[in-house]
């Protein structure tokens, strides 16, 4: 069934609102699109163009970080903190650089391939949240005793790793967010610090695998879906909008709170989508 502008609306709602919130947003599109219906052939392009909806929202609300960050890199010679914070960020955009080149036919072999997976993976990443969520509390007894561990900022191990996280987050169900942000968490890093880390550290890859696609259909290497402009659009400014609100939110949501709620809702939505897969 062809994609309509109102499923584009749903789904362009479901993304702006999961992208941030450690839930997978790419799970929730595959159950989206399995509950309404959508044509798998659209899903590609699709995701892609709400992924660099979602990735704009974050330009807008870190504007002024990105701001700095431009300006400490490009308008002195001097390296300094900017230049060392883009350095780790490029840093953690290697693996799923080289996950992208070198498998990206097999990553994508698995969107719109069934739900079991999707249901796997977001239990797994419930398995991350809760236990980054124990360790974190361990550490905070351990080394302060009032329960408030501060951690320490994104270093260059730290920026690997995390980034090794976001390349098997490629996976539908596996939370981007989820999985960088419990993986900086396990590595000691604050939570504040790894979170803005994992906001920013996906501009790049998902804005080259855009121009990557949209090269592709200008080349003519790929064919142009028959999801309408329409739906486009409207899945676009869904997505961007909500994922405004979302981000702000998630930011907050860090600082402040456990991702212990997370955890349990991923395990959740993980058992219903493999029973769905098994019931359908």
């Amino acid at each position: 069934m062809e994609m309509s502008w109102f499923d584009a609306l749903i789904l362009g709602i479901v993304q702006g609102l999961t992208e941030f919130l450690p839930v997978s947003s790419s799970g929730h599109l595959e159950i989206g699109q399995a509950l309404l219906g959508t044509a798998s052939e659209e899903n590609l392009l699709f995701t892609v163009v709400l992924h660099v909806a979602t990735v704009l929202s974050t330009i807008v609300i870190l504007h002024r970080e990105i701001g700095q960050l431009f300006k400490g890199t490009f308008t002195t010679k001097e390296w300094n903190d900017d230049k060392q914070y883009v350095a780790l960020l490029l840093l953690s955009c290697i693996p799923v650089f080289i996950v992208g080149v070198l498998f990206k036919d097999e990553v994508e072999q698995f969107f719109g391939s069934g739900l079991l997976l999707v249901g796997i993976c977001l239990i797994v990443t419930a398995c991350m949240l809760a236990f980054s969520e124990y360790l974190t509390k361990c550490r905070s007894v351990q080394t302060t005793g009032n329960g408030h561990y501060t951690g320490h900022e994104v270093a260059w191990k730290d920026a690997f790793i995390i980034g090794c996280a976001q390349a098997v987050a490629v996976l539908p169900g596996l939370s981007r967010s989820g999985m960088t942000i419990a993986t900086g968490l396990l590595c000691g890093v604050k939570k504040e610090s790894v979170a803005r880390f994992s906001f920013l550290m996906v501009l790049i890859p998902v804005l080259g695998d855009a121009f990557l696609e949209s090269l592709d259909l200008i080349t003519g290497k790929a064919t142009a879906p028959s999801i309408g402009w329409l739906s486009l659009t409207v899945g676009f400014a869904a997505a961007f909008i909500t994922g405004c609100a979302a981000c702000r939110w998630m930011l907050a949501i860090v600082r402040r709170q456990r991702l212990t709620w997370f955890a349990i809702y991923c395990l959740v939505i993980g058992l219903f989508s493999i029973v769905f897969h098994f019931v359908a």
